[in-house]
């Protein structure tokens, strides 16, 4: 009796090898995956629906055959299988079948020699698949569950928790969006040139979306989920690396990068936040920062110069060199603000150029934007903008005043860490 742990152990270690295997594979392929069955079969659902499938089988088989040399090319295969029986169980018996029969068989023997799969590889097929997912048929929530579902290769409980939802209105966003997909008979083909632009502002605003919600929690226990962030990063690299020629994804990941350099920071030991003022500097990824800089220069290289993530990457980028706080180039972050309140006015926008003029004139005219923007009622129940006033009043003297802006800021604050954090500078502490 004594040794049964012992065999239990030796017996389940190749098995959860072989499930690492499997989750590593789909995690970094199951966007290749989804978009070949979508080109083959013709039905994005299902497309996804023969991958999950697929999926289980290696869940079931590896553990006992081992895993494969080329796990991407071993799921596709089967998964085309599956649709070959269930076309044959619909007595479906026509040239589609067999020329997927023939595909198989000769993708089968290719595969035989070909080397293991290269999670840097990107093709075609996988840019359709990502602007199928950011269609605009589809809602913006809509967008974020397929594209993390389908193009990142989350499951529907890793999209609840990072968004703070029920797994069941995942998986109902995520059929929804399916059948919406198939009501509109959206082709498995990029969309005409002409529409390249709109669908692009689409796909890069989802991915924005998504690093924003890791970078800073709207809502739940944890200030940052940085795991979010870095799946947005992928995504927009994998994109970078199918559209080499467009300003804007480049421009978005160099903003993804430089802003996630400050992660390691950005929390103390407790999780708790710690602003920009007081992190320390020697934390940052200088590794992303490099990447980061890189990326902005290869927007700037294509020569259309910079639009809203190429000015809001600039901005980062003055963090990023400035050995403190007080050797920041303010001047020059006011003027970068100023150039994208041109392009892309927002109150936000406008919040956060305040935050700079504040440092770099004072805080008096500062509060005179802040003012204006509570006047407009523009960010009204925002809890940055009380939040970022109660600073300027506490840098004026006027801590009465401040501590009545914090109380209000962490009334409105939806992040437990950042509520804390709110109401403790209300106490003065």
């Amino acid at each position: 009796m004594t040794d049964t742990p012992h065999r239990e152990t030796a017996r389940s270690a190749p098995d959860e090898g072989a499930r690492r295997a499997v989750a590593a594979v789909w995690r970094i392929e199951s966007a290749k995956i989804v978009a070949t069955l979508t080109r083959v079969v013709g039905d994005f659902g299902l497309a996804e629906d023969l991958a999950q499938e697929a999926l289980l089988d290696a869940l079931q088989q590896w553990p006992v055959d081992g895993v494969p040399r080329n796990g991407a090319a071993w799921l596709t295969a089967v998964a085309k299988r599956k649709a070959i029986d269930g076309w044959r169980r619909r007595e479906r018996l026509d040239d589609r079948m067999a020329g997927l029969t023939h595909d198989l068989e000769r993708e089968q023997a290719e595969a035989a020699d070909a080397p293991p799969w290269d999670p840097d590889a990107v093709d075609d097929d996988v840019l359709r698949l990502i602007f199928i997912s950011c269609h605009p048929v589809l809602s913006r929530e809509a967008q974020v569950a397929l594209t993390l579902r389908v193009v990142g290769g989350l499951s529907s409980e890793e999209i609840a928790r990072a968004f703070l939802v029920p797994t069941a209105t995942v998986q109902q966003r995520i059929v929804r969006a399916k059948k919406t997909l198939a009501a509109a008979n959206v082709p498995f083909e990029m969309p005409p040139r002409e529409e390249h632009t709109a669908r692009l502002g689409a796909i890069l605003g989802v991915l924005y979306l998504i690093f924003n919600e890791g970078h800073a929690a709207s809502s739940g226990p944890d200030w940052m989920r940085p795991e979010l962030s870095l799946e947005a990063i992928r995504l927009a690299r994998v994109l970078a690396a199918l559209m080499p020629r467009e300003r804007d994804v480049h421009s978005l990941v160099a903003l993804m990068e430089l802003t996630a350099a400050r992660f390691p920071a950005r929390v103390d030991a407790h999780g708790d936040p710690v602003l920009l003022a007081d992190q320390d500097r020697r934390r940052w990824d200088r590794g992303r920062i490099a990447r980061g800089r890189a990326a902005l220069g290869a927007a700037d290289a294509l020569g259309a110069g910079r639009g809203p993530y190429g000015l809001q990457a600039a901005i980062a980028e003055c963090h990023a060199v400035a050995a403190s706080i007080d050797e920041t180039d303010w001047d020059r972050i006011v003027v970068l603000y100023e150039a994208l309140g041109r392009i892309a006015p927002s109150p936000v926008v406008e919040l956060n150029r305040a935050a700079a003029v504040a440092m770099a004139t004072g805080p008096a005219s500062a509060l005179q934007i802040i003012d204006r923007l509570a006047s407009s009622g523009a960010l009204a129940g925002y809890h940055l903008l009380p939040a970022t006033r109660a600073e300027l009043l506490l840098r004026l003297g006027r801590d009465d005043e401040a501590r009545r802006e914090f109380a209000v800021a962490a009334s409105l604050a939806g992040n437990d860490r950042e509520r804390a954090l709110l109401r403790a500078k209300a106490e003065g502490r």
